[in-house]
């Protein structure tokens, strides 16, 4: 047993014993026993009140000595109190070192309580979301920042996994890049960056790049024009000195070679002009595309028989198509996607390789599935496959005429179709590209009897 609590038992006995034999006189021991107790109790309840004095007012007020258990209450109570302003300190540094960092930040930080109220925010917070301390703490972050993508934004699930890119509340002209980070009990932090330069910037290259394509185009034409007539007649020059009519040196049949591959590069320089006016087209189309009601089957048979063409009987084509699945969309741009995946899996698949697409209805949208058996990507080349010109392999890619814009096309097509475009693959094992469609996008024909 503790020693305090034991010397405190023998308090009480001695309190007790005391009261008794002063009463042993007037013969009421009960009575001085009772009184012995009463005392013993006062003796606690008078060092109870002073913990509380002191508790309450710490610096005001003293602790007295104490004896027995409230010595050990006393020291006990004084040690964990200095604890506690040591850790109170500590916490007051944190604080303080948090919201100077905070506010030299940047970027705008908001936290939101469980209900997406504003508890906090920093300095660039009322710069760059126009708020202010006294007005909006407490308010809902959607009544202030009235943007229908970002309403949608904050309601999905996966609002943490990426960010949304809208018009700043504050100043017309500035874009914002904003991320909404889930943590503790509910709570979650807003990010927001000012990406309006890099917008700009980005605008700027879209923009360079189309006239420069545009520009291009012309003279690139009238040049194969005039190679595609110099080819001619170089191939007619020399099937005239392979019959004798004239000598190999004459006219233009030793360039027959050299304009031969002129044309090929000049084709090449085509068909990368073509693609880059795409994209460029596709970046300038807005957020979203049209509504029209696309024959998806049809578009994919059409696109079958494009590849089965350029492969010329050297691949194995199988094609696993939901007849009734249909999509909601832009034909051209989903045509390119479709076609751009075929050609990808063509141009990666060795002959005597199988290729096949998919067509398929799921609970939360439709997938267009397009699998190959050729030689697979590099684990390091996958995240960066839908940027401009990057090629996992770039020598073979070359050889079989591709432009490195293929799939930059089919990512940005797929935006403009609220779509995701997803890539699984392993060396010498094949590739797997899958386009997820929404539900919003997906029309079944069951659906539209329905409805008509």
């Amino acid at each position: 047993m503790n020693r305090a609590l034991q010397a405190e038992l023998l308090r009480l006995f001695g309190y007790a014993s005391l009261g008794a034999l002063l009463a042993v006189p007037f013969q009421a021991p009960m009575v001085g026993l009772c009184l012995g107790l009463l005392g013993f109790i006062w003796h606690h309840l008078w060092h109870a009140a002073a913990l509380v004095r002191w508790l309450n007012a710490p610096k005001k007020h003293e602790l007295p000595d104490g004896v027995g258990i409230w010595r050990e209450i006393y020291t006990g109570s004084y040690e964990r109190w200095k604890q506690g302003k040591k850790r109170k300190r500590q916490l007051r540094a944190i604080v303080s070192e948090f919201r100077a960092s905070t506010a030299a930040l940047p970027d705008a930080a908001v936290v939101l309580d469980a209900d997406g109220c504003i508890s906090w925010f920093n300095e660039a917070a009322t710069n760059l979301l126009d708020l202010e301390g006294k007005r909006d703490r407490g308010i809902r972050i959607s009544h202030l920042i009235r943007h229908p993508e970002f309403a949608n934004y904050l309601k999905a699930d996966d609002s943490e996994k990426a960010g949304i890119e809208i018009a700043a509340p504050a100043e017309s002209g500035r874009m914002l890049w904003i991320r909404v980070i889930a943590y503790g009990q509910g709570q979650k932090l807003l990010i927001a960056r000012d990406v309006t330069k890099m917008k700009q910037l980005e605008q700027s290259r879209r923009d360079f790049v189309a006239n420069a394509s545009h520009e291009l185009r012309t003279p690139l034409t009238v040049l194969r024009g005039y190679l595609d007539m110099m080819a001619q007649e170089a191939e007619s020059d020399e099937i005239a000195a392979q019959a004798g009519e004239k000598d190999t040196t004459d006219g233009l049949a030793p360039w027959h070679a050299p304009l031969q591959e002129m044309r090929r590069q000049a084709s090449r320089m085509q068909k990368i002009i073509a693609d880059l006016l795409k994209l460029a087209n596709l970046e300038a189309s807005g957020r979203h595309a049209s509504d029209e009601l696309i024959d998806i089957p049809a578009l994919i048979g059409a696109s079958l028989e494009e590849a089965m063409v350029l492969s010329d009987g050297q691949h194995e084509f199988i094609a696993h198509v939901d007849e009734s699945l249909n999509l909601r969309g832009n034909q051209a741009e989903l045509h390119s996607v479709i076609s751009n995946l075929l050609s990808n899996a063509l141009r990666y698949t060795p002959p005597q390789g199988k290729i096949e697409i998919f067509w398929e209805n799921r609970s939360n949208g439709a997938l267009l599935r397009v699998c190959d058996t050729g030689i697979g990507i590099s684990p390091t080349d996958l995240p960066r496959l839908t940027e401009r010109f990057y090629r996992a392999d770039t020598a073979r890619s070359r050889e079989t005429g591709g432009t490195g814009l293929g799939l930059a096309i089919v990512k940005h097509a797929l935006e403009r179709h609220e779509g995701q475009l997803k890539i699984r693959s392993q060396l010498g094992q094949g590739s797997e590209f899958t386009c997820h469609f929404p539900r919003t996008r997906s029309v079944t024909r069951d659906a539209l009897a329905k409805a008509g």
